[in-house]
């Protein structure tokens, strides 16, 4: 058994809970933070594509691979060091960060990074649960949920900001000082580990991390190496031999990293769609649509912040609306589905000829598709992360949380892998047909500009003067770019409109149809309610207060003894927790 949290006074576990958050929210801030920087990375350490996608991809590579490990190692030896060292991790990443003289050192500090934010994660959530309990626990971790969406919504204003006034590394410096800041909150922070807690699965954690890294890497290079090419083949099949190895070793462990036979509760894999197909139609969108708008349609790095905003502002509302939908009676699964097919609206729109995307569109144009999407996101990530833990048993609500956010991870590094991928194998097609026609670019490198265009230097694609056929070739590059990621759009519109009928189907079972509303289990003089926030059930009883426990599965943790017999009661759920 865990820890026992301590009693602490309001005031200190509020700035406690202060604390906390201001550390997880380096996790989502670095990670869309990045994106509207990456064309002025490329110009200054004159780096292509596919090492530009790497300050993306190494992070969330290396925050997937680490989760599972970074969370035994917490419970083991403890979970505020662990975060700790985390936030110190990420600190001296974001130095290196800001000091890089190329690109493959900025590469290895995002990688670094990565492992940071999964010890952050895992550690923050742990630390957060048992640092409160109840409706305490419930309201830390709705204001864990903004935190994070503040720190998506805003990071790419304000790297925007950033790289237009003091320039691309101080996106880096800013998140060292927020590091900073956040270690010196850490003595407000109580330490607690599990004292039966297993030894960390590294033959899980070695078959994993470089099966997951042999795949994105494949995924990148494919169309820099062509598909055709030995070398992809190899590391897919590395993957898959890796992967079949990890299989076989988790299934041979007392106590796996991966709890294998989770896979088999349909409610839990709904949730893992959920999060694979967000990652197509939110985090993939948000990695490629500022190089968009500052290469084919001219925008400054502020102005393609600014415009971000439309796509990431309702993430940090919605998650809150959410809430109350659900508080009144609207089911989970209603507004996880709806919340897919928004995005998937939003997306088709973004993609539309003359309606959507286009070399020169204005920012009004883009107001309604990229509030359609942000707000269907919006609604997901407030329900997602709680629907993830009511799916399973409370014993395994640990190994769930990592396991959920390995695979939400995991699906982001592949989805914008996949993403840039299909762009330049759509867009390289193109220019290298019509590159012949435009007089002065018959000696171009098809590859090279496709790899100039498509990290947002349509400009430096060609030559460098304002004349006509320089100017008719810009133009022409910026037509071929818009081309291609109208059908990247659509794809991910495709993924996000199946992937919304699919969980519709895969939650209508027991449990998946209503959450929140008065749902009670059978047992004499208890009513079983569920928090409208998290969708996790919490027995109550006249007796013995609220205990939390997963919706219609197993028993309640025996904190309390249970109370006398009754008859049974029917107590209306609570709104106001």
């Amino acid at each position: 058994m865990a820890t026992a949290p301590t009693t602490a006074a309001p005031g200190r576990t509020g700035m406690a809970l202060f604390a906390l958050c201001l550390a997880v929210f380096i996790v989502p801030y670095g990670l869309s933070s990045a994106p509207v920087a990456l064309p002025a990375m490329g110009d200054d350490l004159h780096a292509g594509v596919v090492p530009l996608q790497w300050v993306v991809n190494a992070y969330n590579v290396t925050a997937a691979s680490f989760m599972m490990a970074a969370g035994s190692i917490a419970d083991r030896i403890g979970r505020k060091r662990v975060f700790a060292f985390g936030i110190g991790l990420y600190g001296v990443s974001a130095l290196i960060g800001a000091l890089a003289p190329g690109i493959v050192v900025l590469d290895v500090a995002r990688g670094i990074a990565g492992v940071a934010a999964a010890a952050m994660m895992t550690a923050g959530v742990s630390v957060t649960a048992n640092m409160f309990q109840g409706a305490a626990r419930t309201k830390a971790f709705a204001y864990v949920g903004v935190t994070i969406g503040a720190g998506l919504a805003l990071g790419p204003t304000t790297s925007g900001l950033l790289v237009s006034g003091l320039g691309w590394r101080s996106v880096f410096w800013v998140q060292f000082a927020i590091a900073v800041l956040s270690m010196l909150g850490m003595g407000l922070i109580e330490e607690s580990k599990d004292p039966d807690a297993k030894a960390v699965d590294w033959p899980g954690t070695l078959t994993f991390t470089p099966a997951l890294f042999f795949f994105t890497l494949a995924v990148i290079e494919g169309p820099q190496w062509g598909w055709g090419n030995a070398a992809v083949w190899g590391l897919l099949a590395a993957c898959g031999a890796l992967l079949a190895a990890f299989v076989m070793v988790e299934r041979r462990r007392t106590h796996p990293m991966f709890d294998l036979s989770l896979f088999r509760e349909p409610r839990f894999m709904a949730v893992n769609l959920l999060a694979t197909a967000v990652s197509f139609g939110f985090v993939g969108l948000m990695v490629l649509l500022p190089s968009y708008l500052v290469g084919a349609n001219g925008l400054t790095g502020s102005g393609a912040g600014l415009a971000m905003l439309l796509l990431t502002a309702p993430v940090l509302a919605f998650p809150l609306v959410a809430g109350r939908l659900v508080q009144a009676g609207l089911s989970l699964r209603a507004v996880l589905t709806g919340g897919l097919l928004l995005a998937a609206a939003g997306l088709t729109w973004l993609g539309v000829p003359g309606a959507g995307i286009h070399p020169g569109i204005g920012v009004p144009a883009l107001a309604g598709p990229l509030l359609l999407i942000g707000t269907g996101v919006g609604l997901i990530y407030g329900l997602m992360d709680g629907a993830a833990v009511s799916t399973v048993p409370p014993a395994k609500v640990g190994m769930a949380t990592g396991m959920f956010n390995t695979i939400r991870l995991a699906g982001e590094a592949v989805a914008v892998a996949a993403m840039v991928a299909a762009l330049v194998s759509l867009v390289q097609p193109r220019i290298a047909a019509g590159l012949g026609r435009i007089p002065g670019a018959e000696g171009l490198d098809a590859g090279a500009v496709t790899a100039s265009v498509t990290s947002g230097s349509v400009d430096a694609a060609g030559p460098g003067s304002a004349s006509g056929p320089a100017l008719a070739l810009a133009d022409f590059l910026a037509d071929s770019y818009t081309e291609g990621f109208r059908v990247v759009l659509w794809g991910a519109a495709l993924v996000c409109g199946v992937a919304g009928v699919v969980l519709y189907l895969m939650l209508g079972g027991r449990g998946g149809a209503r959450v929140g509303a008065d749902e009670r289990a059978p047992e004499a003089g208890m009513g079983q309610v569920r928090d409208p926030g998290t969708g996790v059930g919490q027995r109550r009883g006249p007796e013995t207060g609220v205990r939390d426990v997963a919706p219609e599965m197993g028993e309640p943790e025996p904190d309390t003894a249970p109370p006398a017999e009754q008859p049974a009661t029917r107590t209306p759920v609570d709104a106001t927790r």
